[in-house]
């Protein structure tokens, strides 16, 4: 067949030209599969036309990107006006070597297509015939898929292969939630098929060919949704030898897929859910390293297969292209030979330029001793050039404020070297690795100091520097907690007697309390939770035995004050505590403390809003109010001054008053609230004796609203109601009423 022929049907061009005025230089910016995407996203349905006439008068066919395109458009609700445009692309379409990608674009062209014309009827029986013409059941599938009659022949490509792929043991996709399908039973002479789904529990489904066509797609028994239907424990498999490759069959089976999408395909399915998180930490490191796939920028891009593997020096000059900042090129390189260590090979070319960019950093404006110290650093000790020692020792010897310094190196192992240089090279090390030991991160790095530290000579120091973060544990909550966390795993080799032990503990406690109302603390204090939770308590089952009643009772005091610590856990606390000591007095609970103010966050924001307004506006302006009043003369018979003065009575009261209370507010979160007796932060059901309801909520005063049933703490009627459970009843109103229901009103 003459497939230029096809070039008839390019009178698109002349109308397509009138429509959109588009630059080229515009073009060349981005693909043509994004910007068809950019254009059916914002329904240019005229800018649309013109790409595609565009497209159609390019030279060369990306086929791979065609077929994106065309799916792209069959989903979107321009398909149906773009069907009589389709015949255009033909001539480069029938210019494809590869048969299998030429047939898979004809299948697309022709879901799309919507004229039915005599060219596409002979096209369509001439490519089914070269491809299927000696399958037996040729012609009775050609009537089947109507390409007998001319009329309309829309998707036939598609249902005939569909026909093609009907087999009992086959697998077909729904295209709707049924997921995933086998055939266990077909018939061509009553053309329909009877299919098990994933989705459809205890049911088999039968489907005529009719209705196939419109609903199912034909999977190969390979195809990645097919295992996870019919395998899964192969896939698990593989996820856990070779998880790289598991995500390379899910990409190319199922195309580019963002982190969440991915998971939404293996969770639970492939990978269980008490271990989806570490395995993907771990497989996403390893994808960083795979040539094959490219990862996202951000959270909502896709991860996706290259057409060709790309190798680390294309990486390296992919990098580093347009990087001109020192931490931009330096951070660039360190990550790429971290990841790809290959490139620093002795034979590898890549070698002499990366040399060559580090050392022009040295040129870069204001780089600094830090900056410059890094650069030598990383020549010597990955390059292994030993020629930098010298000016090692003189920046080294120079610098004053080490926390400072070592705050401007972003790489752990440049830390790390400098950390070894100061050891190697200043006589105050000791005094220096104390001062870092406080602002160092991360943990391995402490325990690189901690480990220096260790010896006779520089002991006192270290005890020193111990003493202080056990007395003063808020100031630097992150190394409290990392050598917190090594007393209470036996691996501390100081302060580890029992009683420094109790002192740690005790600290630990009072830091917690502490952070819970600062702002900014949350993870460290959801980590202290944990440490203190972790294993059924191991920690505090380990230091109870060997602890006495006084401390146990101090423990629970303690510990009760942590509004972190739930209701259930303080229980927790409680009998561990018996277990060793018998049952102790019960301290007095955080709920139950008259003291605190208790609050919302918006009651505290509220309140701390009116504070900061007293101080700086109402309390300014009353001064100026008493100064105009006293410039009126004759303060005796002045009521102006008289009411100035007594305005100002009023607003200190009230700023002494709100900042006292604000120094006792307790924002109320869950873990402040239980459920099995009416406390703070309940929504409380009663109902009288005659059937009626009543609702209350109970919060602090700052938060009490009477005319939307929101009560005081400190009220008589929420005082009645606390402690109470669901059945108890009460006299309210000379009426009996009965708890019927407690709720929780926040979050």
């Amino acid at each position: 067949m003459e497939w230029d022929r096809y070039a008839k049907y390019l009178p698109l061009k002349k109308k397509a030209s009138k429509l959109y005025n588009y630059s080229l230089i515009e073009r060349a910016m981005m693909s043509y599969l994004e910007e068809f995407r950019s254009s059916l996203t914002a329904r240019d349905y005229n800018k649309i036309l013109v790409l595609w006439q565009e497209y159609c008068e390019n030279d060369q066919l990306d086929a791979c990107e065609l077929s994106d395109i065309l799916q792209l458009i069959k989903k979107s609700d321009f398909a149906t006006s773009f069907g009589t445009y389709v015949e255009a692309i033909l001539p480069l379409v029938m210019a494809v070597s590869d048969e299998a990608q030429q047939l898979d674009l004809l299948r697309h062209l022709y879901d799309l297509q919507t004229s039915n014309s005599q060219a596409l009827y002979d096209l369509a029986r001439e490519v089914l015939l070269r491809h299927f013409g000696k399958d037996p059941k040729f012609n009775e599938k050609l009537r089947i898929v109507g390409l007998r009659a001319k009329d309309t022949f829309q998707g036939v490509i598609s249902n005939f292969l569909l026909l093609n792929h009907i087999e009992k043991g086959a697998f077909v996709l729904h295209a709707s939630d049924w997921g995933v399908g086998e055939i266990v039973d077909c018939s061509f002479l009553r053309e329909q098929i009877v299919v098990e789904f994933e989705n459809v529990q205890g049911a088999r489904k039968a489907i005529s060919f009719k209705n196939g066509f419109r609903s199912l797609v034909p999977l190969p028994k390979d195809h990645f949704l097919v295992m996870r239907f019919a395998d899964p424990d192969q896939l698990e498999a593989k996820a856990m030898k070779d998880s790289v490759g598991l995500i390379i069959h899910l990409l190319r089976d199922l195309g580019p897929k963002t982190a969440n999408e991915i998971k939404d395909i293996l969770y639970e399915y492939v990978i269980d859910p008490d271990r989806y998180s570490k395995w993907w930490q771990t497989t996403r490191s390893k994808l960083k390293k795979d040539g094959h796939i490219q990862l996202p920028k951000t959270a909502k891009d896709r991860f996706f297969l290259r057409e060709e593997k790309i190798s680390a020096e294309d990486r390296l000059h992919t990098a580093l292209k347009g990087k001109i900042g020192f931490y931009e090129v330096f951070g660039t390189v360190y990550s790429l030979i971290r990841d790809f260590p290959e490139l620093l090979r002795k034979k590898s070319k890549s070698v002499a330029e990366i040399r060559e960019k580090i050392l022009s950093l040295l040129d870069v404006e204001g780089i600094g001793d830090i900056g410059r110290l890094q650069v030598y650093f990383f020549l010597q000790h990955f390059l292994e050039e030993p020629s930098f020692s010298d000016q090692i020792q003189e920046i080294v010897q120079n610098v004053e404020d080490v926390q400072r310094a070592l705050s401007q190196i972003d790489v752990v192992v440049m830390r790390k070297l400098f950390m070894q240089a100061i050891r190697q090279r200043r006589s105050d090390w000791e005094d220096l690795f104390c001062q870092m030991l406080l602002t160092a991160e991360p943990s391995q790095l402490r325990d690189y100091l901690l480990k220096e530290l260790s010896i006779p000579q520089a002991e006192a120091k270290l005890l020193k520097l111990l003493e202080y973060l056990l007395e003063h544990p808020a100031s630097y909550p992150e190394p409290f907690l990392w050598y917190f966390q090594k007393l209470v795993s036996r691996e501390a080799r100081f302060m580890s007697s029992q009683h420094d032990r109790e002192r740690f503990f005790e600290s630990f406690f009072l830091l917690l309390s502490t952070l819970e109302h600062r702002s900014g603390y949350r993870d460290i204090v959801k980590k202290m939770h944990a440490i203190l939770t972790g294993d059924r308590f191991r920690i505090v089952r380990e230091l109870l035995k060997d602890s006495d009643k006084i401390f146990a009772q101090e423990f629970l005091l303690l510990a009760s004050k942590c509004h972190t610590i739930a209701k259930h856990n303080q229980k927790i606390l409680r009998s561990l505590v018996d277990v060793v000591h018998g049952t102790p007095e019960a301290p007095k609970s955080s709920r139950e403390d008259s003291s605190i103010i208790w609050t919302t966050s918006e009651g505290y924001e509220r309140v701390k809003q009116r504070i900061s307004h007293l101080g700086t506006v109402e309390i300014v302006d009353n001064a100026k109010e008493i100064e105009a009043a006293r410039a009126l003369g004759d303060l005796r018979e002045n009521s102006e001054f008289k009411f100035a003065l007594e305005r100002r009575s009023r607003l200190q009261n009230e700023l002494k008053l709100l900042s006292e209370q604000f120094s006792q507010a307790r924002i109320i979160t869950p873990t402040d609230i239980t459920l099995d007796e009416v406390g703070i932060g309940n929504r409380v059901r009663l109902e009288d004796e005659h059937g009626k309801v009543l609702e209350f909520s109970i919060l602090g005063p700052w938060d009490a609203d009477p005319d939307k049933q929101i009560l005081s703490l400190h009220s008589k009627l929420a005082q009645t109601l606390v402690g109470k459970r669901v059945g108890d009843s009460f006299s309210f109103r000379d009426e009996q009423v009965t708890v019927k229901k407690i709720d929780s009103c926040i979050g």
